[in-house]
């Protein structure tokens, strides 16, 4: 096959099991033809057609004719001192990706991103301060999960069939929602048996609190929801998440209750992260507490917080919390009856760890230029009543 007619070919990693089957129709053949194709693709990491002997031969020709599994370059592999390994993906055009596979005992998490940078522009995300270029593909999402499964089975010797990766978190570069079409039947994918097989409880999507799509996501595929907050209040979230000015706390709340109607777990995860004098006080945590208690807008909202030391980098000019104060936040929400966990830092030293993830973006966006801000304005509002 030629480099241009290589181009041209269709990538099979931008199918889910269905897509694969009307793919493998059109060619003549039947779905389970689909079903084996796709078992060698996902769950043995074949790219030559050659490898797949259960097919008949006359369909390893058609396929390689004007089908590629195409993975992503890789631009960099970095392994941090704590086994964190955080890879740099080429997606073309000068842009690039990172992802980020995290050991821990009796689990493997792969973070996995969604675009080439963030049109949302969080303050204390490296992302969102790069702009933003583009939506990936689903092969593109896919081809994250492939690459890191596939190589990790190789290097930890893993026998054929165990996997490496148990869990994935869409919190990588990008808003996942905002990428809608293609999220979808990646996560498909990833929750297929013929693929890699995991449940919906292991597979997260992280927003910062997009909706409508919140909504199609629980009437869809509902899947793990974590919700980035950040503030207990519009004022405030309105400076860290400017996405809040279209969707207020309300209305994030409403459909963050909405969605546990159909979630794989009777929870919500809140995202915080912590933030030296701008959402760290005593008197804010118990704000949190309010919004998601009784007397709350949408009442008693079943949630844990999942507390983030902030990563500094100069063009947030804010600072992370230190451990004290963290830990002082952390046990008013729990002396409130809020399951409350303090992220543990991965791969500090190879920039992986959670609003770290840069990669290199071509910024359609102007987002230097956007997002050069006044310090952050505090509104204290007066203490919110005690929860019950």
């Amino acid at each position: 096959m030629t480099t241009d007619a290589a181009l041209d070919a269709v990538n099979l990693l931008d199918f889910d099991l269905d897509g694969l089957a009307a793919h493998c129709e059109r060619l003549g053949e039947k779905r389970f033809r689909a079903v084996q194709l796709f078992r060698w693709i996902h769950q043995r990491g074949a790219r030559d057609f050659d490898q797949m002997s259960d097919l008949a031969k006359s369909l390893r020709a058609k396929l390689a004719s004007g089908s590629v599994i195409r993975p992503l370059a890789i631009l960099s592999e970095h392994r941090s001192a704590d086994g964190t390994v955080k890879w740099l993906f080429d997606v073309g055009a000068g842009d690039a990706v990172e992802s980020v596979f995290i050991p821990e005992e009796g689990r493997g998490t792969l973070c996995i991103s969604s675009q080439a940078g963030c049109a949302v522009g969080c303050r204390f995300c490296s992302t969102g301060h790069q702009g933003f270029s583009r939506n990936l593909s689903t092969g593109e999402i896919l081809a994250q999960l492939w690459y890191a499964e596939h190589t990790l089975r190789r290097d930890l010797n893993r026998p054929a069939g165990e996997r490496v990766i148990t869990n994935v978190v869409m919190m990588g570069m990008g808003e996942p929602l905002q990428n809608y079409g293609a999220l979808v039947p990646a996560l498909r994918v990833m929750l297929d048996d013929h693929g890699y097989g995991l449940s919906r409880r292991r597979v997260t999507v992280s927003t910062s609190g997009v909706v409508p799509f919140m909504d199609r996501l629980r009437d869809d595929l509902p899947v793990a929801l974590a919700v980035s907050l950040h503030a207990p209040d519009d004022a405030l979230r309105n400076e860290l998440v400017p996405l809040n000015r279209k969707y207020p706390l309300a209305e994030l709340l409403a459909a963050c209750k909405r969605y546990l109607d159909t979630a794989p777990r009777d929870f919500i995860t809140f995202e915080y992260c912590m933030l030296d004098g701008v959402n760290d006080s005593d008197e804010q945590a118990r704000a949190l507490l309010a919004l998601v208690g009784p007397k709350g807008p949408v009442g008693r909202l079943p949630c844990k917080f999942n507390l983030i030391p902030f990563n500094p980098f100069p063009a947030s000019g804010l600072k992370r919390s230190d451990n004290a104060r963290v830990q002082a936040f952390a046990k008013v929400l729990l002396e409130g009856g809020l399951v409350t966990t303090v992220r543990k830092t991965r791969g500090d030293d190879i920039d992986a760890a959670c609003g770290q993830l840069a990669g290199e973006v071509q910024d359609r966006t102007r987002a230097h230029e956007r997002m050069v801000r006044a310090p952050i304005r505090i509104v204290r509002s007066a203490p919110p009543a005690a929860p019950n």
